[in-house]
């Protein structure tokens, strides 16, 4: 009996706020953004050298956004929600 007592007296709560649930989808889109900048530059004949391969795009820019995506999903689980609300 004290058991469904306890039931009905707990509610479903999430383990991050609301602001750090936008934060990560704003991470996951950097990575997703980085991996799908990535892909591709393939040859469809190995005996033929695609210089594409090493283009500034897929050195440079994705990695790098992969990285700031990273970045922002740990500031993510590092924000504090109830640090931010404004103290009335």
């Amino acid at each position: 009996m004290g058991d469904k007592k306890r039931k009905e007296n707990s509610k479903f709560v999430f383990v991050f706020g609301k602001k750090n649930y936008k934060f990560m989808f704003i991470g996951l889109a950097f990575i997703a953004l980085g991996f799908i900048l990535m892909a591709g530059g393939g040859s469809d004949d190995p005996n033929v050298f695609n210089p594409e391969i090493f283009s500034w795009r897929r050195i440079r820019l994705a990695p790098t956004l992969v990285l700031i995506g990273f970045g922002i999903e740990m500031y993510a689980i590092l924000l504090n929600p109830d640090k931010s609300k404004s103290k009335k």
